[in-house]
């Protein structure tokens, strides 16, 4: 039953998402604008605005304009909804944790599609996830936050050396500011982790781009979303990682 309730106030902050994600990178009024149509610009109701429910009975249309809506919309609140009831069997839903873990993670969904749709990382959406972090590591401190300080400094340093190097042409500066906050986020060994598995995800999209020839040798990629994609995967499985590579030599 909580898990049900937790997916469906999944949906309804996934939709909120989708309206950051079209209007942040364009500079938009993101509270006080009315929802409308990206192409007739005609107001939407409030029966067009139910998560997935209005996009499947409006069969992904515009209901006034007949204009084809994007899959990114249904998407994106199923994902949010979906990451909600996994992060609520981790953290008890009464706790300021589990509030903490579902912004960190809506933080990231939008940050992963507008670098992918525009290759911009927002700083506001950096700002708030460095807040969520400090304010975190100040109400539950651990012994080992220095290295999380060390971690997003190193891994910071290093990703502003290869800003430095290609000129900003291989990443952006977005990148550098984002790989901070992932090493704040998971210390040392998971930043090693999120970065190793952001890179060789990396090069493997990019080969496939260029195989099915949907970019070439020196076609920009966004890297966010690698680098996010990287971060959960060290968190989830980070702990198991760390095993696997000890008993590598020991």
């Amino acid at each position: 039953m909580i898990s049900g309730f937790i997916f469906l106030f999944g949906l309804v902050i996934g939709s909120f998402l989708n309206v950051v994600i079209d209007r942040l990178p364009h500079g938009e009024n993101i509270i006080w604008k009315p929802s409308h149509c990206d192409f007739c610009k005609k107001h939407l109701r409030w029966f067009e605005l139910v998560p997935v429910i209005s996009f499947l009975f409006q069969g992904g249309l515009c209901r006034r304009c007949h204009a084809r809506l994007s899959w990114q919309y249904p998407m994106m609140e199923v994902v949010t909804g979906i990451g909600f009831v996994l992060l609520s069997r981790q953290f008890d839903v009464a706790s300021v944790m589990f509030l903490a873990a579902i912004f960190v993670y809506s933080l990231f969904l939008v940050i992963f599609v507008i670098d992918l749709k525009h290759q911009i990382i927002p700083d506001s959406m950096l700002l708030l996830l460095l807040f969520v972090f400090i304010i975190v590591g100040i109400a539950f401190p651990t012994p080992d936050r220095f290295l999380h300080v060390v971690a997003g400094l190193g891994a910071g340093a290093f990703f502003f050396l290869l800003w430095l190097i290609t000129r900003g042409k291989g990443l952006g500066f977005g990148d550098v500011k984002l790989v901070v906050l992932i090493g704040l986020f998971l210390g040392y060994p998971g930043t090693v982790f999120a970065l190793y598995i952001a890179f060789l995800t990396g090069a493997i999209a990019g080969v496939i781009l260029m195989i099915t020839k949907h970019a070439k040798m020196k076609s920009r990629i966004a890297f966010g979303p690698f680098l996010l994609l990287g971060t959960l995967s060290a968190y989830v499985w980070g702990d198991s990682m760390w095993r696997w590579w000890m008993g590598l030599f020991i």
